[in-house]
């Protein structure tokens, strides 16, 4: 899937735009200040997949627990700064890869000059983040209500402050908790800058309305080449975001090395307890980085067709099933032994 043409910006060793890679990013939810507990989040967060990690900056305790947590994890660092260029100033000098914040809302042009000064003597970029619910009060007059128009017009406000200071290391972000606002906001947005562009619909929800309105969302606009990191928000522990973002990126074809789960909503001729395997299969994969996939049927009619065309599979009988590897039937085995089994056999794939 070939990404729109775009600038390119280093983030820390990940190179953002440019390239046909799609960066997964994802945010801590505990206090920054809060070190250990940061970098216990973030090092899960990595072995799940994560590829960035942004983290709030709410005063200065917080910048300086960027020192501690950018030292013990693996992965870019960003921190997310609102109003205060102190803050980010104090979060550049302590090591952080990028920055997330707003130029026209931090104060002076002289403020503004000390992060752009500071960003461009370590190499650091900065991302722009615009949300449909927090356009300034004069656009959402203007429009009547968010609009994508007013969204561009209130993100080239603010890139203009930081082209006016030579500073070009810039990602932007168009939000909206409106899957449909969003397509419409990130497709103008393609249009209008060069700058690389951070995916996601904010405010999403659940796990369940977050996927469905990211799918729609993000996956409309990753098929049209557009974005190049990307963040599912879901309510709760970010570690919830990163199966989700990987399988929305596997199907786009856009992420190699992601386990491939396949299993039947069952019926009346399921004779077996499938549901706990199927769960703690899914579960079980969230930290493997295989390309492998796993099948797992619910009965005899359907199943032993279907999984021969998997790497692993089990389809099922009356209290247990065949354990199927690429075609070949190995053997019957009882339910209670099949989460063993299935370990073992994607273990050693």
């Amino acid at each position: 899937m070939k990404r729109n043409e775009t600038r390119s910006v280093r983030v820390g060793d990940l190179i953002l735009g440019g390239n046909d890679e799609v960066i997964i990013q994802s945010m801590c939810n505990v206090p920054t200040k809060n070190a250990k507990e940061v970098i216990e989040q973030i090092l899960d967060l990595e072995e799940m997949g994560c590829q960035m990690i942004r983290v709030s900056c709410m005063d200065l305790k917080d910048a300086a627990a960027i020192k501690e947590i950018k030292e013990n994890i693996h992965i870019p660092l960003v921190a997310d700064i609102h109003f205060d260029y102190k803050l980010a100033l104090a979060c550049i000098e302590n090591g952080v890869d990028k920055i997330r914040l707003n130029p026209g809302n931090i104060g002076s042009r002289e403020n503004v000059e000390k992060v752009v000064n500071a960003c461009k003597e370590k190499g650091i970029p900065i991302r722009i983040g615009i949300n449909s619910g927090s356009l300034e009060k004069d656009i959402h007059e203007k429009y009547g209500k968010p609009t994508a128009e007013g969204m561009i017009e209130s993100a080239r406000r603010h890139v203009e402050i930081l082209e006016s200071m030579d500073f070009y290391d810039t990602v932007l972000s168009f939000k909206s908790s409106d899957p449909l606002l969003c397509i419409e906001a990130y497709r103008l947005a393609s249009e209008t800058f060069d700058y690389p562009l951070h995916l996601g619909v904010t405010e999403a929800g659940t796990m369940m309305t977050s996927a469905i309105k990211s799918s729609l969302a993000l996956g409309n606009l990753l098929l049209d080449g557009i974005g190049n990191t990307i963040r599912i928000s879901v309510n709760g522990a970010p570690q919830k975001e990163i199966p989700i973002v990987k399988e929305l990126l596997k199907d786009c074809g856009l992420l190699k090395s992601v386990p491939n789960l396949i299993a039947c909503p069952t019926c009346g001729r399921t004779q077996w307890n499938m549901e706990p395997v199927v769960n703690w299969v899914e579960s079980y994969l969230q930290k493997v980085n295989k390309e492998v996939t796993v099948a797992i049927m619910g009965c005899a009619v359907n199943g032993p067709g279907e999984a021969k065309h998997a790497d692993i599979a089990i389809a099922g009988g009356k209290d247990e099933g065949l354990l199927i590897k690429r075609g070949v039937i190995i053997e019957k085995i009882p339910q209670e032994k099949m989460v063993e089994r299935l370990k073992e056999e994607i273990d050693a794939f």
